[in-house]
């Protein structure tokens, strides 16, 4: 099993829970199994009184999560063109129960987001009550290098940010720095890569009995304290009224255009950024575009919900498998998007993703 749990003991017959993504080859990406019993086990633990606390990361160096493992769902969207592979029906169910679940965890829920923290990893992380940053830490929803959307409730917290911002990094696919995770509030503290051991130290010396929040803010506080010298500079705030302009615009063929336009730019990362979107999927942009103007209405349950029909649809329309086979299974890096023009998509194609695909009642109408 490529996710491994251990219980470690604290005073007065607590424990802290520590659950570990390990699947370093494949930048811990998540998959069906790694769900099932990351869930099952947070699950267990939430009943468990002695569980204090639990600490959510992920093996190696260089990532936290590089997000779900869709290699393997693509492969059975092309073995059932033009219908919902039951893999996929399986494999969103269980992952938007997951991240809901971490959502709304009634225990102090902490995850280490360190390295690469993408697509699937942003699900996990988002929904924690503590979101730790390191040095190391990018985040991204690279959703549209692959012609799927920022899923795992991306629709709940990229519309959630200031201004275009969320707009603008689901249509980019933009790297945030720790600093741009704090600004934006993606992220709750800022250590070091190598204050893990501190904070599982502190962790199982807390008296879990007495104050518990104010004690683990202390704990919080006085290593973020050693860590500030650290903190990298800030790329997205500081842009923010420019992107805010860009993208104030009416509909999304007048955002692709207005964003696309910057490839030769002065200012380097909104070029890479513009770059990142002209390669991208059409289709994915404008899922972006109505997933972000319709989740400001919804909860968070209704964002999980619409995710869920969004997703089984990518998987019924070419986008996606195309996508994938040409980023992470061919490796041409050439996708032949079947709608290569934002502004020739027909809006019934795009209504088309949030239709339900299912007989009867939501397979996620008991979330809260």
């Amino acid at each position: 099993m490529n996710v491994h749990f251990e219980e470690r003991p604290a005073p007065h017959g607590f424990r802290i829970g520590i659950a570990s993504l390990d699947a370093e080859k494949s930048l811990n990406a998540l998959t069906l199994p790694m769900i099932e019993a990351l869930d099952a086990k947070l699950r267990e633990w939430q009943d468990n009184p002695a569980i204090a606390c639990v600490l959510l990361r992920g093996n190696g160096a260089k990532a936290f999560c590089a997000g779900g493992d869709v290699v393997q769902l693509v492969q059975q969207c092309r073995e059932h063109p033009g219908e919902v592979p039951p893999l996929a029906r399986r494999f969103f169910a269980d992952e938007y129960r997951l991240d809901h679940r971490i959502h709304t965890y009634p225990k102090p829920l902490i995850c280490w987001a360190h390295g690469h923290v993408l697509g699937g990893g942003m699900g996990l992380m988002q929904g924690a009550a503590i979101r730790i940053v390191t040095p190391s830490s990018r985040l991204a929803m690279p959703e549209i290098n692959i012609g799927l959307y920022p899923d795992v409730g991306g629709s709940w917290f990229l519309a959630r940010l200031p201004g275009k911002l969320g707009l603008f990094l689901g249509l980019s696919a933009s790297t945030i720095n720790a600093a741009d995770a704090l600004d934006l509030d993606l992220a709750d503290r800022f250590l070091r890569d190598d204050q893990q051991d501190a904070l599982l130290d502190g962790l199982a010396q807390l008296n879990w009995q007495h104050q518990p929040a104010e004690q683990l803010g202390s704990l919080l506080r006085a290593l973020e304290h050693e860590a500030r010298s650290e903190l990298p500079q800030a790329q997205w705030l500081p842009r923010r009224e420019r992107i805010d302009a860009l993208l104030d615009v009416a509909d999304l063929p007048a955002a692709w255009q207005a964003l696309s336009g910057l490839q030769h730019g002065d200012d380097a990362l909104l070029a890479r950024a513009a770059k990142t979107l002209a390669a991208g999927c059409p289709l994915t942009a404008h899922l972006v575009w109505q997933q972000i103007r319709r989740a400001r209405h919804l909860s968070l349950a209704e964002v999980f919900r619409m995710e869920y029909a969004m997703s089984l649809n990518c998987c019924r329309h070419p986008e996606f498998p195309e996508g994938v086979r040409a980023r992470l299974i061919d490796k041409d890096q050439a996708p032949q998007w079947h709608w290569p023009d934002p502004a020739a998509i027909p809006a019934a194609v795009i209504e088309a993703h949030f239709e339900p695909v299912w007989e009867g009642p939501h397979p996620l109408a008991d979330l809260h």
